[in-house]
């Protein structure tokens, strides 16, 4: 079957892709006569829909176990999809809120069932978009989180940390979200600075008209004050330690406390302590046994704490407190103050920190034999300057509150005694209570978060706690690839769980990337109207313009630009290929096509582009080694688009447009082996193309996904040829620039004089110099004083080259050109024999880097004398 004129993506992906998959290509098995190598997927929440964060993060991943898997490893990229509790709770109240219902209104079974069915409807959208992408996921082994693998490590992990002690129940400070209704952990808030003031408020001392100042952004929260705090090494405050304050509005006595926490520098060098809404006033009422006295409920609405301001909102209590506060003359001024405000990462509502009782993972047990699994760089990060933020994270982590008020979700196995309240932890609800001996118990309401079960997706997902045969082969995992942005929430969780519940690191390395940003370095975003949806794209242009234009130029942990420009070029880069495979399999027909290197009669320009290839080979391989993807893609472009494209082909076609069919034959044979392994390297990154033209490459069998990746073989350097063919090059460029530079036609044939020491290289050359320059006599002279006619040179490294353009030459350009040839030269000799001078280079450089440098001073040298001599003779005439 001949390959279509043009380049149509919608022509052959979608068919790839399915017979990749009936053909079992993607699935993985143990096998203990291969090496594993091991991805999971970062799970996509069911609620989401491909972006193009998704896009980038996938094509890194599958490029990653395209190359694996040619080089002949067991490759498993494990996919799966996460429950994502609050966002797609969300989704279900929002769907049942249209409806007029309520979660209240349909209760927990029935809530449960929307939301599987939901999740059995939408949840799959994402696996259908991953697979337009391209990637070559083992679906077979498709997981989710809350299936009933995932379901039972996640008991069995929730059981052992709590009879370890390392889960407990308590009444703390945690971060709330008064929309979603539930607890967040740390990692789940994100901080915005936002304009606000600081309201500095007088709190007399009792019986007394002395006062002190504090300093507030929160002033509805002082119906909350249980104490005013100062340093205790303050010498204003020290005579009035201990005594008593009177809470304005209120009237209500609290205590002048000494504590550490108290920054002297700071503001008045008094603050108020509200331990039911700060983290830091928390731990103060701690450690000095103070009241804890909530004002707000669940919703954020002041609750009957806050006296006649029961039943406002945060925010208009604040302001009516300080129009009050004013009045009663306890306002002292309000400033200006911008400060970090914590938001839900899901609904982006303000977090109001609480007290409430919630389950929480003690974390410093955890933390430092994960910190220390970095240290010893049994785990790597990529780039290793993300090492920082993770010690920085986990050596200042605080207790994880996993509990959730939710109902989508694992629930928390935690079962209480109806009849003595006993708590009873265990996988499956107990039958007889271990305290009273009774038989009735009802389960947690909570359940837990979503990043616990996520936290156990290396191990979970191959079998665990069972010992499968899976989970003793694919684990630990070799790399994991992850944007920047949930180092804490994810990449943190999954290595101190895996040591924890393993006994062995999750995964060797983690690959971290940057995200998409716009033309202009913005972040993609519904509100600027820049972002881009992939499947719109693949839909244009297809699924490898896509992925090669995420892939190209990426480099580990920065930030990419998107724009149309670059992928219309991506486009043009493929098409290119496209058209160059054409032309090569057009030449295949009626040719006798030897497929071993070693069967074909290589020239010197063919062992030039094989000693190409060769290294080409070496660089992607080194640089898909180090997750250099951008440089492995970089190196690629360069070599097709130059190497092969615009030279080889070029230089291939004064034979196949000869008679010598012999030739031909050896000719085509090499083109089709460059070809073959051409595809082979720009697989991984760019797969159904690949896959379609290396399908009508004759002497190939099979996909070229399951063949092997080219190896770098030192025998194919061919230093001699390549080094001659590129002097060729040079001589056919040379001709070239001269025609660009005068402004004459491409296409004008012209005659040319050489002066060279080696005529024989040039005489076997002559048919490409005649065809690629367009060329008509080539005369050999010893000298220019020997050519009686006006001319333009270049001067070479080898040889010098003499065209005679007669009238077309402009004479002033010409002298230009030449005056700014001798400076690029002069630069050279100043640098070479400045690194030549120096005395530290000569006494540490190797013999052979100083050689060379004198190499290049006498050959600079030997060019300048020429141009010299050739601006002479312009300026004589």
């Amino acid at each position: 079957m001949e390959m279509n004129k043009t380049y149509n993506p919608l022509d052959f992906e979608e068919r790839i892709y399915k017979e990749w998959v009936e053909k079992g290509y993607f699935t993985a098995k143990p096998n203990r006569e291969k090496i594993p190598f091991t991805i999971v997927m970062p799970p996509p929440n069911i609620t989401g829909q491909l972006h193009i964060g998704h896009a980038l993060d996938e094509s890194i991943q599958d490029s990653i176990i395209r190359f694996k898997r040619m080089q002949g490893y067991e490759a498993l990229w494990l996919p799966g999809t996460d429950h994502a509790s609050i966002a797609t709770e969300v989704k279900i109240v929002d769907q049942m809120k249209a409806e007029g219902l309520t979660k209240e209104d349909v209760g927990r079974e029935g809530f449960l069932e929307r939301a599987w069915a939901w999740k059995n409807k939408y949840g799959g959208r994402i696996v259908e978009q991953l697979k337009r992408l391209g990637s070559s996921c083992d679906w077979s082994k498709l997981a989710f989180t809350m299936d009933d693998r995932c379901s039972r490590a996640v008991k069995e992990v929730f059981v052992n940390l709590y009879d370890k002690g390392l889960i407990y129940q308590g009444k703390r400070i945690i971060n709330w979200c008064p929309r979603c209704r539930t607890a967040l952990s740390d990692a789940e808030v994100e901080y915005v600075e936002e304009p606000s003031f600081f309201w500095h408020l007088r709190y007399y001392l009792k019986d007394s008209d002395r006062y002190l100042v504090v300093a507030t952004t929160r002033p509805e929260t002082m119906f909350g004050d249980t104490a005013v705090a100062v340093n205790p090494k303050d010498p204003r405050y020290k005579d009035i330690v201990g005594k008593t304050l009177i809470l304005p509005i209120v009237g209500r006595e609290i205590p002048v406390i000494a504590d550490d926490y108290v920054d002297v520098e700071f503001g008045t060098g008094a603050v108020k302590i509200t331990p039911a809404h700060d983290p830091n006033d928390f731990e103060v009422g701690l450690r000095h046994n103070l009241p804890v006295i909530r004002v707000m409920d669940d919703g954020a609405i002041m609750n009957e704490n806050a006296g006649k301001y029961a039943g406002m909102s945060r925010y208009e209590c604040r302001e009516a407190v300080v129009k009050e506060l004013q009045v009663l003359g306890n306002l002292e001024k309000i400033e200006p103050h911008a400060h970090n405000v914590g938001h839900c990462y899901r609904c982006h509502d303000t977090v109001e920190p609480i007290v409430s009782k919630q389950w929480f993972v003690k974390m410093e047990p955890l933390a430092k034999p994960a910190i220390s699994a970095v240290r010893k760089k049994s785990i790597k990060f990529t780039p290793p300057r993300f090492t920082k933020i993770y010690y920085n994270w986990m050596e200042n982590i605080k207790d994880w509150c996993i509990s959730r008020q939710l109902w989508w979700g694992h629930r928390i196995p935690a079962y209480y005694c109806d009849e003595c309240g006993e708590t009873v932890v265990a996988k499956e609800e107990p039958t007889v209570c271990p305290k009273c001996g009774g038989k009735k118990f009802h389960q947690d309401e909570d359940v837990l978060d979503t990043w616990f079960s996520s936290a156990l997706w290396p191990f979970s997902t191959l079998g665990y706690p069972e010992k499968t045969e899976e989970l003793e082969y694919f684990y630990p995992t070799d790399v994991l690839v992850t944007a920047y942005d949930i180092i804490f929430v994810w990449v943190a969780r999954m290595i101190f769980s895996g040591i924890e519940h393993m006994d062995r690191i999750p995964f060797k390395d983690v690959l971290i990337h940057g995200i998409v940003r716009d033309s202009q370095g913005r972040k993609m975003s519904k509100s600027l109207g820049n972002g881009v949806d992939p499947l719109e794209i693949i839909d244009k242009y297809g699924a490898d313009t896509l992925r090669y234009c995420l892939l190209n130029g990426i480099s580990a942990g920065n930030d990419i630009r998107y724009s149309a420009e670059k992928l219309e070029g991506c486009r043009n880069f493929i098409n290119k290929i496209w058209n160059a495979s054409r032309f090569v399999l057009m030449n295949c027909e009626g040719r006798n096509i030897k497929n071993e290197l070693a069967d074909i009669k290589l020239t010197p320009v063919d062992k030039w582009i094989v000693s190409k290839l060769n290294s080409v080979v070496k660089d992607v391989t080194v640089n898909m080694e180090k997750y250099e993807i951008g440089l492995a893609c970089a190196a690629l472009q360069d070599f097709v688009w130059s190497d092969f494209c615009d030279w080889y082909i070029e230089l291939c076609k004064p034979v196949l447009y000869g008679e010598d069919n012999e030739k031909k034959d050896n000719a085509v044979s090499a083109l089709c082996y460059v070809l073959k392994n051409m595809l082979k390297l720009l697989h991984p990154f760019i797969p159904f193309v690949t896959e379609e033209i290396y399908d009508h490459i004759p002497g190939t069998a099979g996909s070229i996904m399951v063949s092997d990746f080219p190896k770098y073989n030192s025998k194919l350097a061919y230093r001699k040829e390549r080094a001659a063919t590129e002097k060729i090059m040079d001589v056919i460029k040379s001709i070239r620039n001269i025609k660009a530079e005068t402004g004459a036609a491409p296409s004008a044939k012209v005659d040319i004089y050489v002066v060279t020491a080696n005529k024989r290289l040039i005489e076997n050359s002559a048919s490409y110099i005649r065809k690629l320059a367009n060329v008509g006599d080539i005369k050999y002279v010893v000298n220019k004083e020997a050519i009686n006619e006006k001319v333009i040179s270049k001067i070479l490294d080898g040889a010098e080259i003499y065209v005679p353009l007669g009238e077309l030459v402009d004479y002033d350009k010409e002298l230009a050109r030449l005056k700014g040839e001798l400076e690029k030269t002069e630069n050279e000799i100043v640098r070479a024999q400045g690194k030549l001078s120096n005395q530290g280079f000569v006494a540490k450089a190797p013999k052979a880097l100083i050689d060379a440098e004198k190499a290049k001073l006498t050959k600079f040298t030997e060019i300048k004398e020429k141009i010299v001599k050739s601006i002479e003779e312009l300026e004589s005439r």
